[in-house]
Order: structure tokens, then sequence, then C-alpha cells
């Protein structure tokens, strides 16, 4: 009986029962209240929040569209515009004075319309007849949507977003003529602010907003009361079928409605935080659990660690004495079994440790020859070039003049860049801007006529030494950060001039892009006072190495400091300044 008692007095049985003991209190306090307030709070909050939030937003949207659907009624079936259009159709074409007088039918949907911009009407041979220009409606919208307006037999068609005006909704309706069967006589075209769409705040305030959108055809936003919404997120959301999804680091209940007199499908997305939040009690329920289980579990830990600590730290103090020696097994036996299983396996593992350190450096010797062979087997470079020189004489036959004028630029700049074992890691200045001048042309391939440059130097500085790849950093942090994030063109600017001490030179590298607001410079220019390196993207990495590289091959030359400044504005662009001093002839590196 002893023996059997004796078998199964072990740590683990010890702790198994302490801890389940515990445990099983805490989960059963923790899962009653949990339970029962979890189900009544996210089913009540979720409901009324995401109902009220779906009443008020869509009884807007829906207002907004009957009423301009009203109106365009009303102008459609006006006596005035339908004999217009029906002597149209019967080929007498309407005179100056007649097309003038629909302004009186016409004007009504722009007088009691919120957001209408321009109201158009078309033959039916697609000839506008008001405004007054000669304007064709195949110029205003595809043949699709005119179709789809015919067939629609006079149902407002909302197309979505103009495709020359991003800020405009364009709708179309086929106008029936009374007198001829309900023909179709013509076309309206109405245009509308994107801005009259615009979705009120969320009733539940800042604190758990919903994110609502409104996605016309081919994912296309039409309007969101959340500017800062992610647009490559909307085909996720429309495909999703679970009611919940994740965008990022949060997680949102998703709630979709097609809209009946548009098409288009409303959304709204609640932080499930929103929903989940004011469960106080929920919270002090868990609280107080969590104090008691820590309570006990403090107590029971430390008898536990009594019983531990001391074997445990006998065997410490054999595997610390291997700091002196080899490895050495251990002689100390144990009352609890898994302390002598322990030191079992302690002396197993100094036995096969002594045979495997014979091991270690062998395969020492393997990785090493096997790196050695790997570097060997790399690619040289000019198999490279040799394929870049085979594409443009191809390219040249094919009579890919551009194209082949890319290759030599992406050529030149690999020849450039790749430093081979034996490569000087100076260069002149005129090299380095000749460089620029290849990547630029590169990257004017990728953003077309969204990129501009200019290099200005003077041909005294030509032959000016300094190390490779300096200023491209800088120039690629312009396009990247200025440019690209800039709607519409923008300009990197290079200019080369003489410091006020005569022996520097200063290259500033300008783009006219977003710039940067006062925090993101402070952070950047502390990185680079400090020395330390930011760890975030996009928070000045590329200049960082460009001051540490500064730093490595100049040092203190007296006068001016080698080193960067940055200046920079939000909406005004980024100028970033490195001064260099003024070296001919051969350069080492140092």
């Amino acid at each position: 009986m002893k023996a059997r008692i004796s078998r199964w007095n072990t740590l683990r049985n010890q702790m198994l029962v302490g801890f389940l003991f515990v445990m099983m209190i805490i989960l059963f306090v923790v899962g009653v209240v949990t339970f029962d307030s979890v189900s009544r709070l996210l089913k009540n909050n979720a409901e009324k929040h995401i109902q009220q939030t779906a009443i008020q937003a869509n009884g807007r949207l829906e207002a907004v569209l009957n009423q301009i659907d009203s109106l365009t009624t009303q102008v459609a079936t006006s006596a005035y515009v339908q004999q217009l259009l029906l002597n149209e159709k019967n080929g007498k074409q309407a005179t100056f004075s007649e097309r003038q007088g629909l302004l009186a039918s016409i004007r009504i949907v722009q007088t009691y319309a919120d957001g209408i911009t321009s109201v158009e009407l078309y033959s039916s041979e697609y000839r506008r007849l008001f405004p007054l220009d000669g304007s064709n409606l195949e110029k205003k919208i595809t043949l699709n949507w005119i179709t789809k307006a015919r067939e629609g037999k006079g149902r407002m068609i909302w197309a979505g977003i103009d495709p020359k005006d991003p800020n405009s909704l364009l709708a179309i309706r086929s106008v029936s003529l009374m007198d001829q069967w309900f023909t179709s006589g013509g076309y309206l075209l109405v245009r509308m602010d994107r801005a009259a769409l615009k979705i009120g705040e969320s009733l539940a305030g800042e604190a758990g907003g919903e994110t609502m959108l409104v996605v016309g055809h081919n994912y296309s936003l039409i309007a969101t009361n959340d500017d800062r919404f992610p647009v490559d997120s909307i085909q996720m959301l429309m495909e999703a079928r679970e009611p919940i999804v994740a965008l990022g680091k949060k997680k949102y209940m998703l709630v979709k409605q097609q809209s009946e007199v548009t098409g288009w499908s409303f959304l709204i997305l609640t932080p499930v935080s929103a929903i989940t939040d004011g469960i106080s009690v929920l919270r002090t329920a868990i609280l107080v659990s969590a104090g008691i289980g820590t309570l006990l579990f403090i107590v029971l830990s430390f008898l536990m660690s009594t019983i531990i600590t001391r074997p445990i730290f006998k065997l410490i103090k054999t595997m610390r004495s291997a700091r002196l020696g080899g490895l050495k097994p251990t002689t100390q036996i144990s009352s609890t079994i898994e302390i002598n299983e322990l030191n079992h396996t302690y002396n197993q593992m100094v036995e096969h440790m002594n045979e495997l350190i014979k091991l270690v450096y062998e395969k020492e010797i393997i990785q090493s020859r096997t790196e050695l062979k790997a570097l060997q087997a790399q690619i040289h470079p000019h198999f490279l070039f040799n394929t870049l020189e085979a594409l443009y004489w191809s390219l040249q036959e094919k009579q890919e003049e551009e194209l082949a004028e890319f290759v030599v630029a992406m050529s030149d700049l690999f020849r450039y860049t790749i430093t081979g074992p034996n490569k000087e890691e100076w260069v002149t200045l005129g090299d380095e801007l000749e460089h620029i001048e290849r990547y630029l042309l590169i990257m004017k391939m990728r953003l077309g006529e969204r990129l501009t440059w200019s290099i200005s130097s003077s041909p005294a500085y030509a032959s000016i030494n300094m190390p490779k790849l300096l200023i491209q950093p800088l120039v690629e942090n312009a396009i990247l950060h200025g440019v690209e994030g800039k709607i519409g063109p923008g300009t990197v600017a290079v200019h080369v001039s003489l410091a006020e001490d005569a022996a520097h030179l200063v290259v500033t590298v300008k783009d006219d892009g977003k710039g940067m607001n006062g925090e993101t410079l402070r952070t950047i220019v502390t990185a680079l006072n400090t020395g330390k390196t930011p760890s975030a993207k996009g928070s000045g990495i590329g200049i960082f190495n460009v001051q540490q590289r500064l730093k490595l091959y100049y040092g203190d030359s007296g006068g001016e400091t080698p080193g960067l400044s940055i200046k920079s504005s939000e909406n005004e662009g980024t100028a970033v300044s490195l001064v260099i001093p003024i070296q001919t002839g051969g350069m080492d590196y140092v």
C-alpha cells in the first residue's frame, strides 16, 4: 500500500491536482458570468447599433436618389420636352429658340435636388439639345450604359463615377414618347456631385463609429464616411461570406445591403470592440476571479517551489562546473521521480555531448567548404550584361528603339552599381550624375508623365571625387515619398553648388511632393544626430545609411562638416542637402 502511494507521489501529480482545483473554481465563476453577460450584451448592443446606423444612412441615400428620380420624371414627361423630342424623332430638328426654351423644364432638377451639377437632354440620335453646344452623348457616357437606359424603358440608370470627373456621378434615363407608344425619343443625362452622397457621422460617436461605404459597379467607391478607408479592401469585403472580417489589425462586423434604386451595395463595418464595449460587469467578474486565482496560485507555487528548487539547485551547481572544464555527470539522488529522471537524462546528455564535441569541428569544416562552393557557383555579372546586350539588339531589329534605350540605360546602371572585387568605391561627380540620369530615365518608364526632373551642375565640378551611389538613395526617397505620394505630376531636382567655405560641394535633392509633418521630420533629424537607426519603414533609413557612409568615408574634414540636412513642409515638398569635401585624383576607401 505504501509503495503504491509512493508511486503516485510525483511532482507532476501534486502540481496537477493543485492547479486543477484552482482552475476549476476560476473557470466555473468566469464561465457562468461570461456566458450570460456576453450573450445578452453582444446581442442587444450589436442589433441596436447596426439597425440604427442602417436606417439612418440608407434612408438618406434613398431619399436623395428618389428625389432625383422624381424630378427627372417630371422633366421627361413635360409636354414641351415630349413635343420637342417627337419632332426630332420625326426628322424636324429643334431651332435655337426651341432648345433655349428647354431651360424652364430642365432647371427644376437643379433647383430642387441637392448636388446636381448638370442636366443634359439628348435626342434619340445622341445629339445634344440642351445645353446648346453640339456635344455628342457617346462622348459623355459609354454605349453599354446607353443601351441599359434604353432597355430600362424610362427607369433611372446609375452608371457610377464619371471617368472624366472623379468627383461626379453619372445617371441616365431614356425619355419615352407617350404619343408614339412609349418608344425611346431621347435621353436625360444627370451629373451629380459625389459630396451630395456623403454619409453622416455614426450614431455611436467617435469612440465606436461604424465605417459606411456605398460601393458601385466594378467595386468602385461611391461614398464613405471615412476618407482614410483603404479602397483596395472593397473587393475582399464584397466577396466576404462571413459576418466578421479583418482589416489590418482590427476586426469588424460586416452588413451588406444592395440598393434596388441604383444596384449599388451599401456596406456597414462595425468594430467588434464597439460591440463589446461597456461590459463592466464581465470585467469586474474576471478581475475578481483572477485575483482569487492569483492568490491561490502564489500560495501553491511557493509550496511547490520549495520541493522543486532544492534538488534542481544541486543539479545546476554540477552543470555550472562545466565552465571550468569538461562536462561531468552528477551523482545526486532525489526522492522525487521527476528529479531522478532529470538527473539520469542529464548524465546521458553529458555522455552524448562529449561525443558530439568532436563532430562539431568536422561539421564546421564541411560547412565552410559548402559555402565556398556556393560562392564559386554564383553567376558572373558578365552573364547579366551579355543577356541585356542580346535583348538590346533584339529590340533594335524589331525597331523598338524606345525600349532598346531603356535596356541600354538599365545595362549601364547595372555596370555602374555592381562592384567587383577590383572595382573602385570612388567615382567622379560627373559619373554619379550620369548614373542618376539613367536611374531617372528608368523610373520615367514606370511613372510616365507623372515624373519630370532636372539636374544642374557646373562642368568644373565633374572631376571631383566622391563615394559611389551616395546620391541615388536621396533620389529614390524623393520619388518614393515625394512624387509617388502626390496626386498628379511631380518634379525631382538635383542641384550642385559650392559651399560658403569654397572647400565643399552641396548636392541638393528636392521634390515637390506631400512633404513631412513636424513630428516625422523631428524623428528623422533626431536619428541623424544621435546615430540611432530608425526602426519603422519610411522613417529615414535610407538617409541614415547615407549619413553613416559620409562619416566612414570623410570623418571630420574641417570647414563645413560632411553630412546631411533636411528641410520639409507638408504639401510643399522635401529638400535634402548633402555636403562633401572637394577632392580630386585617386581616392582609397577609408
